[in-house]
């Protein structure tokens, strides 16, 4: 199954639904004030009670709604950097431990909207990563327990401002509207095991990363249980775990993003996170 969270125009409202082919049921609004957005309902309710909303044909068509991040009011959203092999060499990192960095949720933007380069920077770079959706409160989770703490995943682009992340991430990745998340979430039974998906970017439709991710060097489970050792998790918190090598920064010539660039982040049994950079 796979759920999305959305802006309706025409109505001036908000809301998240199941997806389907041809566009979305609406969740949301059937539940009012009780489960009004995708966070609420991983706090107050089960996946299970969506089975009642499965054979409802769409409500809308998707060039009815505008996507919205896939939990586009998380109350905590970390990050893992240099999470994969290839990464770590190019970067020099030799660091054991998980690095760790925040994103601010205005930070977020939608599938379809477009991410916002600033007028600042010309080292707007790329990279596609898996975005990980806490589905109950965790709290000192092991490992071999972690995987039962998910909701879901989803495709997220982890647009950095590179010259001005310095040795302190949090400031290259928190500019507005830099960071792609969506375009929908799929809910963890229909994913399995998450360290077997293949992962690319494109921009302005050249494959520019390739890997899998069984490459990371800290897995799902593993960043889970690391990060609930300090900070307990709620449902709607996200984690986004790494970005594979082959970044903008690290070729020869560099290769940034510019307005007016299509950059998409596709992982399998997901979907293609599709933003336009403005």
């Amino acid at each position: 199954m796979q759920l999305c969270s959305f802006y309706l125009p025409d109505q001036g409202i908000k809301s998240f639904g199941i997806v389907k082919e041809n566009g979305v049921v609406d969740v949301g609004t059937r539940m009012g004030a009780q489960c009004p957005d995708l966070k609420t309902f991983l706090q107050r309710s089960s996946l299970a009670d969506l089975a009642a909303f499965g054979e409802r044909p769409a409500d809308y068509p998707f060039d009815a709604l505008r996507f919205l991040p896939v939990i586009d009011n998380p109350g905590k959203v970390f990050c893992v950097g240099m999470n994969y092999a290839d990464k770590r060499k190019e970067f020099s990192e030799t660091q054991n431990a998980p690095t760790l960095f925040i994103r601010f949720a205005d930070s977020l933007t939608g599938h379809e909207q477009p991410l916002m380069k600033p007028a600042s920077t010309s080292e707007f770079d790329y990279e596609g990563e898996l975005a990980v959706i806490i589905g109950k409160p965790a709290h000192r989770v092991k490992a071999d327990e972690a995987l039962s703490y998910v909701a879901g995943y989803s495709c997220f682009m982890d647009a950095t401002v590179r010259d001005m992340q310095f040795t302190w991430f949090t400031a290259g990745k928190n500019w507005p509207q830099t960071g792609g998340f969506g375009p929908w979430m799929t809910t963890a039974e229909t994913i399995g095991d998450p360290q077997t998906l293949g992962i690319k970017t494109f921009l302005n439709g050249r494959e520019v990363q390739n890997d899998t991710t069984g490459s990371m060097v800290h897995s799902v489970a593993n960043i889970i249980e690391y990060i609930s050792a300090f900070s307990p998790l709620s449902p709607g918190d996200v984690i986004f775990t790494g970005s594979p090598g082959g970044v903008g920064k690290k070729r020869t010539p560099p290769l940034f993003m510019f307005s007016g660039d299509v950059v998409e982040v596709e992982i399998e049994k997901i979907g293609r996170l599709r933003n336009v950079i403005a």
